[in-house]
């Protein structure tokens, strides 16, 4: 039996692989990867690699083991997930494995903006497949946000078409840590946490907390999702990821990333990273 992590040299795998190191012998964690070479550093700490593409279900015929704990890490590429999360999960039904943890979306069948669409039916397709499961509904990553200041301090303003919606954010490390609670405890099967930060904040106070960490003028600017739809093409992003993101921010503003389980931390034992915490890291670093 080994604690299997899909997806794990993207950036929620890596952080989740550190995170069960801290408790989980590196022979006993298996990292299904896509590129072999990318993923030698995991190798080099001793973690088996087995290689399978999401894209060619054959290639997840041998991926799992009878009694396997596996993670199975959203995929990235929208529009795509849905057959590929179902090769993975026929994958490990066959395979018998122990528990599967799925990485959904903050509110699950209730949250009816787009990017949420695949999420829905994967759960579903976990449910119906009868396997052992646990459901992370993952809110949304300070990083989002915070990775991508630039365009916020070039232009001083901090925009969106969320009004005075509110985001209960947490960071990757603090979502990684429970994905690998779920997978090295017991009592999570059948399970199904809504995952969030313990305080929800708006734009306003974003944009505060970036003037605040950079000394500099930040405005919060909310403007018609039409006109967020044209800076974000303007600024190099496609249509449809744009119309997805200004879709996100309309559903910020009726509220459906701003729940406060308390799920997130009790299942890591400690507070979720504050908001302020994140952006000095992140000007700091930039």
């Amino acid at each position: 039996m080994s604690i299997v992590v899909t997806g794990a040299t993207g950036q929620l795998g890596r952080l989740v692989i550190d995170q069960l190191l801290t408790t989980v012998p590196a022979d006993e964690i298996a990292a299904v990867v896509r590129d072999e070479a990318k993923a030698a550093p995991l190798a080099a700490r001793g973690i088996e690699l087995r290689v399978a593409d999401y894209d060619r279900a054959e290639s997840l015929k041998d991926v799992f083991r009878a009694g396997d704990r596996v993670l199975l890490i959203s995929g990235s590429e929208v529009g795509r997930r849905v057959p590929q999360h179902t090769a993975v999960i026929d994958a490990a039904k066959a395979a018998g494995v122990a528990q599967l943890a799925y990485t959904g979306v903050l509110g699950g069948p209730d949250a009816d903006f787009t990017l949420a669409d695949e999420h829905k039916i994967t759960e579903r397709l976990i449910l119906d497949s009868g396997l052992p499961h646990t459901i992370l509904r993952n809110g949304w990553y300070t990083e989002n946000y915070t990775d991508n200041l630039a365009p916020v301090l070039e232009h001083g303003a901090v925009v969106a078409n969320a009004g005075d919606g509110r985001v209960a954010s947490a960071t990757r490390a603090d979502y990684a840590a429970a994905a690998a609670a779920v997978l090295t405890g017991e009592g999570h099967i059948g399970a199904v946490y809504e995952l969030s930060g313990d305080v929800a904040w708006s734009f306003a106070e974003y944009a505060a907390e970036v003037a605040k960490a950079t000394g500099k003028e930040i405005a919060h600017k909310n403007v018609p999702a039409s006109v967020h739809q044209e800076i974000l093409v303007g600024a190099g992003l496609p249509e449809g990821f744009a119309a997805i993101l200004v879709d996100v921010d309309a559903a910020i503003e009726r509220g459906l990333l701003a729940g406060t389980s308390g799920d997130l931390a009790r299942l890591i034992g400690r507070p979720t990273t504050p908001l302020a915490e994140t952006v000095a890291a992140a000007v700091a670093g930039a």
